[in-house]
């Protein structure tokens, strides 16, 4: 008697939400760009602007969501979470969007590895400083790995918290392997304030603002 085979059931991914809209950091920034958020994160920085990811979303087959990114016409992907590493479909997810032809980076908090990530995705790495209350899950071990086509990202609520970053950068010659971005926390530390800092220091980051906040503020899904 024959049995029929059974198709394995594809893979899912939790998806907190799609959207499309202007990237608003990173060098990308400015990008028309397809955000793909997918739910979970086991960090819980003080100033986090997106807990609504932590919970919740939906479970997508990664056809599924190619196929919707798709649809909205843009090369440009950014997957991002809450902590996008945190699901262990996310590796294949990455590597699916690369081999439709789009050009993906991965916002990442930095706490987990990111060595099995596609080498043809952007790693936006985040180094938690103090103010986060994170800072102990940083993974250093991370940053040998990055390249010139990655970047570190350092969220900085006070001067405290820029003296650390400044240290960083040094004793790991973070600028010597991929750009470094510098940005206040909204409401916490004042732009020009962080801006005069990086003068006076001549420090070698790009200083950035949040530029969807500038436009549309704390609207979800912008």
């Amino acid at each position: 008697m024959s049995r029929t085979a059974v198709s394995p059931t594809p893979p899912t991914v939790r998806v907190s939400e799609i959207f499309f809209s202007l990237q608003g950091e990173s060098s990308r920034v400015g990008l028309p760009t397809v955000f793909v958020r997918l739910t979970g994160c086991p960090l819980r920085c003080v100033w986090c602007d997106t807990e609504h990811a932590f919970t919740g979303g939906a479970p997508m087959t990664i056809a599924e969501i190619v196929a919707e990114v798709g649809r909205h016409g843009a090369r440009t992907v950014c997957v991002t979470g809450g902590e996008p590493l945190a699901q262990k479909h996310c590796l294949p997810l990455l590597s699916a969007l690369c081999d439709a032809g789009f050009d993906v980076s991965l916002e990442t908090s930095g706490a987990l590895d990111v060595g099995g990530v596609d080498a043809r995705v952007s790693r936006i790495v985040d180094l938690k400083a103090p103010g986060s209350g994170e800072a102990d899950r940083n993974r250093w071990q991370n940053l040998p790995l990055l390249t010139a086509r990655d970047e570190v990202k350092i969220v900085l609520a006070d001067r405290a918290d820029y003296e650390w970053a400044r240290a960083a950068i040094a004793g790991h010659r973070l600028a010597e392997r991929c750009p470094v971005l510098l940005s206040p926390v909204q409401d916490r530390l004042a732009p020009a304030e962080l801006a005069e800092w990086i003068l006076a220091d001549r420090l070698p980051v790009r200083f950035q603002l949040q530029l969807h906040k500038v436009l549309w503020g704390n609207m979800r899904g912008k």
